[in-house]
């Protein structure tokens, strides 16, 4: 079975919407990337068309963008 996917960047918009995720979901389903940390998959996230953080890639491929932390432009700085 194929994961969700939960960008964020670490910030408490990020922080909050990641531990409020991981409740409504099964945790085992949702692959949590921190972009602040791992800047290597900046990339994914936006071929996978995110646009800001945090946000939540469906197994789909629908983009989530969940109330809004920060643009990937800042996460890129």
């Amino acid at each position: 079975m194929k994961k969700s996917v939960f960008y964020h960047a670490g910030c408490p918009v990020c922080v909050s919407a990641e531990q409020e995720i991981l409740q409504l979901m099964d945790p085992a389903s949702v692959e949590v990337i921190h972009l602040g940390e791992e800047k290597s998959k900046i990339a994914n996230a936006e071929s996978a068309g995110v646009k800001s953080v945090p946000a939540l890639v469906t197994p789909t491929g629908n983009v989530l963008h969940i109330n809004y932390g920060a643009s990937m432009a800042d996460v890129k700085q």
